[in-house]
């Protein structure tokens, strides 16, 4: 889509007119604060979901691959000792 010189004149004269000189600067400014307050709300929903991904990795269960014989085979009995209870 370009718009030639006459388009873009006609916009700016209909905003003019409906919006009056005055109010063109704060309805800038308020759109601008609008902008700003949506990407800082999209970082701070991007930042605690990926804090709460690694809640969640730290918090599950230990891997096996992780274990030495011994825990794993404590872990097993724990585990076998809860689910009988």
């Amino acid at each position: 889509m370009n718009f030639s010189g006459w388009e873009i004149m006609l916009v700016v004269a209909a905003l003019f007119l409906l919006f009056g000189a005055t109010r063109l600067p704060q309805l800038a400014k308020s759109l601008g604060q609008s902008r700003k307050a949506f990407k800082e709300g999209m970082r701070e929903a991007e930042e605690e979901e990926a804090a709460e991904r690694a809640k969640l990795s730290k918090a599950s269960a230990p891997q096996v691959n992780q274990l030495s014989d011994e825990a794993l085979a404590e872990e097993m009995r724990r585990r076998a000792e809860a689910k009988q209870s």
